[in-house]
């Protein structure tokens, strides 16, 4: 009997369970890391606002708002209606509508957009089209030496 006991039917089923769970553990926190991606399908028009954060991939129609923390492209086929705002922009459709972009914007040669564009950094290919204003901003380098003076003052004000 103390052959047959369950030490060793238990051993290896223990350890089985710990190398799953250690496996599914290192798949768990894998899984937020990527962004989540999202596609307007060619014959699809949204209309509304689209918020949040990943990569839209614009095939179709937007009527409305997009304000993504992430990437937005607008294919060949795609056209967007409205403000976009996100960090990467890139543009080989049509938009119509003031860009933000916190990163950088790619106008595609097959691209146009219709309406002013603030960036860090943009570039155009030949035969992109942009009928508007550009305004380059600094990087986002300079925010944080905005927060570091933010702290030296309050303490000078708290001494006084």
């Amino acid at each position: 009997m103390a052959f047959f006991g369950g030490q060793p039917k238990t051993a290896p089923v223990v350890e089985s369970q710990a190398g799953d769970d250690r496996r599914e553990g290192a798949d768990i926190p894998e899984l937020p890391e990527p962004r989540s991606n999202t596609v307007i399908a060619k014959d699809l028009v949204v209309t509304g606002k689209l918020s949040g954060e990943g990569v839209v991939q614009i095939e179709g129609t937007v009527e409305g708002e997009v304000n993504l923390k992430g990437y937005v492209i607008v294919t060949a086929t795609g056209k967007v209606k409205g403000p976009v705002e996100a960090d990467v922009i890139r543009v080989a459709g049509q938009v119509e509508g003031n860009l933000i972009s916190h990163d950088h914007v790619q106008l595609e040669r097959t691209g146009t957009i219709n309406g002013d564009v603030t960036t860090v950094s943009f570039v155009i290919e030949n035969g992109g089209r942009l009928n508007g204003r550009t305004t380059m901003v600094p990087e986002q380098a300079s925010v944080p030496h905005v927060e570091g003076l933010e702290p030296s003052e309050p303490p000078e004000e708290d001494e006084a």
